[in-house]
């Protein structure tokens, strides 16, 4: 039975695999382009009369948070249009008869979103090369903060596609919901230099625990402690796979 359960497991995995590799001059490339801009513009344009931040160069410190922001955007919307566009055809009832697990669905996208957003982080980790040495304070924590967020997303993105009935409904969360939130999280700047009520008011960002987990795993240097922001992923994870997994085992918003 389990045998089964990973074939299918595999054949979902590879088919959302090969659905963003085959168009990836549209799932690939731009994230890198806009990431590069960001360098660019933000780096050394503007890092330059910026100084330093917390000890480091402005361009070492926004590093983390642009492969970060890059990593986010990926897996969640490569989950949200696959699965709304297997929604809108239909697709996805044959996936609700097979005699699979709700666990073996969620994770097939999952592993879909997870493999891209890896792909896109080591494509902006390497274009940063040109601009920055790449420094590394703890490759465990950077491994273990990028995959539990590619997660987390990949999970938010699946949400996003159980509900939404247009294409519209695809783009409105991450352009008027999730894009404010990652600017807001402390990619650009340090949340140290806010005064208090606005660091208070930015630790209301789950984002923010995210950039600054992965900043520390390469910098060393951490707004919130390393192991709160764990914490954090790990909560969010927990809530956003089980609301996933109660709404398409019981089918909400899927079954004609």
């Amino acid at each position: 039975m389990y045998k089964l359960y990973f074939t299918a497991l595999k054949s979902l995995a590879a088919k959302e695999t090969n659905r963003y590799l085959r168009i990836w001059i549209q799932t690939l490339v731009p994230p890198v382009i806009t990431t590069s801009l960001y360098f660019v513009i933000f780096g050394n344009l503007i890092g330059g009369r910026i100084g330093e931040i917390e000890g480091f160069s402005y361009m070492q410190f926004i590093v983390p948070g642009l492969i970060m922001m890059s990593v986010i955007t990926s897996s969640y919307s490569n989950v949200a249009s696959s699965f709304f566009s297997q929604k809108l055809q239909k697709n996805i009832e044959e996936l609700l008869i097979a005699p699979v697990p709700t666990h073996v669905i969620i994770w097939g996208f999952v592993i879909g979103g997870l493999g891209r957003s890896i792909l896109v982080g080591t494509l902006v980790t390497i274009i940063s090369l040109f601009f920055v040495p790449l420094h590394v304070y703890s490759w465990f924590i950077v491994i273990v903060t990028l995959l539990m967020t590619a997660i987390l997303f990949s999970l938010a993105g699946l949400l996003n596609g159980v509900f939404a009935k247009s294409y519209d409904d695809v783009s409105i969360v991450p352009t008027f919901v999730l894009q404010p939130l990652t600017y807001l999280g402390g990619v650009f700047y340090a949340i140290s230099m806010l005064p208090p009520f606005w660091q208070a008011v930015s630790k209301i960002n789950p984002i923010v625990y995210m950039v600054s987990g992965f900043r520390y795993g390469f910098l060393g240097q951490t707004d919130v402690p390393i192991a709160f922001s764990l914490s954090i992923l790990v909560l969010f994870t927990i809530i956003l796979y089980s609301v996933c997994w109660y709404l398409i085992n019981k089918g909400r918003g899927l079954r004609s």
